[in-house]
């Protein structure tokens, strides 16, 4: 069988996920590479990758067409976006660039990044197919002297819980909403919080799921986390999954607070901390090896419960050259 070589988007501290590919494709006895994409030369990920090259910024008008031709020169099978701000530009120009590279995009149909990417089409696609979401205020509402607090405040198209905010009382939110761009008001939900980590075949077919309970959290992203193999949980975000009809590696975030399972928003891509769900078992990386060599894969939950991951920082350096310098030893 020819080489699958695997290309991550927007690779920046992705260092987990490459060695989680890189790891999958050694342990199937895959031959190939996983090459990093960056617009910076300073992304940590790209000196873990087996090559890297720099691509010009989103928001550049020529990102899409540097994508086509880094698959094109290294013969990707696959492309993994890892940030949310990639992922409607890539949607809308799946067909493009699948088409002109022969590589299956890792993103989901436009019409589902557009729910997931805009938090208030999330509030009103959970709202109108029966799931839990905290109360959203409108501006007149928010007048009323009758208002109960605490509140939460984001903006609609955030991302790693930036410019979010609970507030206590009137003037609180009044301070608040001068700072967050096209801010939107929710009830703030008491509860555990879990983020769910999900894969889907390319037929949006379930294929794992596993809940982690958020125990830490720094800038957005999970810190420390639990493993719990919650029926609840695992059932209410089946449903959800099959209306959603997503692809590939999906974040869902929930609290479960005294109203039942409530929703905080869905990420179409690789969390952060996916690599906690794929260490205990449920190996996306795996599975999409296995999906490019035409397996059929079946719903399973085997995996680990009730392990608990620690993540924590580490460095690379690098020299004059921007060359990667290694301790003696180290198996990076």
């Amino acid at each position: 069988m020819s080489d699958i070589n695997v290309l991550v988007l927007s690779a920046g501290r992705r260092v987990e996920l490459i060695k989680c590919f890189k790891k999958a494709a050694a342990e199937l006895g895959i031959s190939g590479k996983v090459i990093a994409a960056d617009c910076s030369d300073t992304a940590p990920a790209l000196y873990f990758a087996d090559n890297f090259r720099l691509v010009p910024r989103i928001d550049s008008g020529r990102y899409v067409e540097a994508v086509i031709e880094l698959s094109k020169e290294y013969n990707i099978s696959l492309i993994v976006p890892t940030i949310d701000t990639e992922l409607l530009l890539l949607a809308g120009n799946k067909k493009r660039i699948e088409n002109e590279t022969g590589a299956v995009l890792l993103v989901s149909e436009l019409e589902v990044v557009e729910v997931c990417r805009n938090k208030l089409n999330t509030q009103r696609f959970m709202e109108e197919h029966g799931f839990k979401v905290p109360r959203l205020y409108t501006e007149e509402e928010l007048l009323k002297e009758d208002v109960r607090y605490p509140l939460f405040v984001k903006p609609v198209d955030g991302s790693s819980s930036i410019d979010t905010y609970k507030v206590n009382n009137k003037k609180e939110l009044e301070a608040i909403l001068t700072l967050v761009k096209e801010p939107m008001v929710q009830d703030y939900m008491e509860g555990e919080e879990y983020t769910i980590d999900v894969f889907l075949d390319f037929d949006s077919d379930i294929i794992t799921m596993v809940p982690r309970l958020r125990m830490a959290t720094r800038s957005g992203e999970i810190a420390k986390g639990r493993i719990v193999k919650d029926t609840e949980i695992i059932q209410d975000v089946t449903r959800l999954m099959k209306e959603l009809k997503p692809i590939g590696h999906i974040t869902v975030q929930c609290r479960k607070t005294k109203k039942g399972i409530e929703y905080i928003e869905i990420n179409p891509r690789f969390g952060g901390g996916a690599p906690m769900s794929i260490m205990a078992g449920a190996d996306s990386c795996k599975n999409l090896y296995r999906l490019l060599r035409g397996e059929s894969l079946k719903y399973n939950e085997d995996y680990r419960d009730n392990v608990i991951f620690l993540r924590f920082d580490s460095s690379i350096m690098l020299n004059a050259d921007m060359v990667p310098e290694y301790e003696e030893g180290s198996n990076i």
